[in-house]
C-alpha cells in the first residue's frame, strides 16, 4: 500500500497563471506560503514560511484563475510531484509541486469589497458557481469550492 497525499492552507504569494497545453486542456499555477510557529532554543517564537509551488488542471484551473488573487487564504488538498527537465546549460533540475484535486477559497467576503488593485472594469462574480451536482469538476475528479468550510477534514 502507498500514499501520496498533502494539505495546506496558506495565503497565495501571486496572482495565479493559467495556460492551455497544446491538447487545449487548462492548467493553472501559483505559489502558496504556509507559516509555521514554534518556539526557538531561546524560548523566543519564531516565524518560519514555506512556499508551495501549486498545479490544477481542467475545468478547476480555470475557475482557480478567475476567483483566486494574491493574498487569498486557501486550502488546497492533492498529491506531491517531482518533475526533472534540463536547464539551457544542459545542467538537470527538479522542481517539487503540489498538484491539487481540490481548492477551497477561505477568504470570507468578496474580492471585489478589498482588492484595490484589480484592473478598471475587472468585475467579478460576487462568489463563485460551485460546479452542478455530479460534476467533479473535469475527468481527474478536481473540485473547487466557493468556501464551504462544513467540508474540510478537520
Amino acid at each position: 500500500m502507498s500514499l501520496n497525499k498533502a494539505m495546506i492552507i496558506g495565503n497565495l504569494g501571486r496572482d495565479p497563471e493559467m495556460r492551455y497545453t497544446p491538447s487545449g486542456q487548462a492548467v493553472t499555477q501559483f505559489t502558496v506560503a504556509v507559516n509555521r510557529n514554534f518556539k526557538g532554543q531561546n524560548g523566543e517564537w519564531q516565524e518560519e514560511t514555506e512556499w508551495f509551488r501549486v498545479v490544477v488542471w481542467g475545468q478547476q484551473a480555470e475557475r482557480a484563475a478567475e476567483y483566486l488573487r494574491k493574498g487569498n487564504k486557501v486550502y488546497i488538498e492533492g498529491r506531491l510531484q517531482t518533475r526533472q527537465w534540463e536547464d539551457q546549460t544542459g545542467a538537470k533540475r527538479y522542481t517539487t509541486e503540489l498538484v491539487a484535486n481540490q481548492v477551497t477559497n477561505l477568504e470570507r467576503r468578496t474580492r471585489d469589497e478589498s482588492d484595490e488593485g484589480a484592473p478598471a472594469g475587472a468585475a467579478r462574480p460576487a462568489r463563485p458557481t460551485p460546479a452542478p451536482a455530479g460534476d467533479g469538476g473535469g475527468a481527474t475528479g478536481e473540485k473547487f469550492d466557493d468556501g464551504n468550510f462544513d467540508d474540510l477534514p478537520f
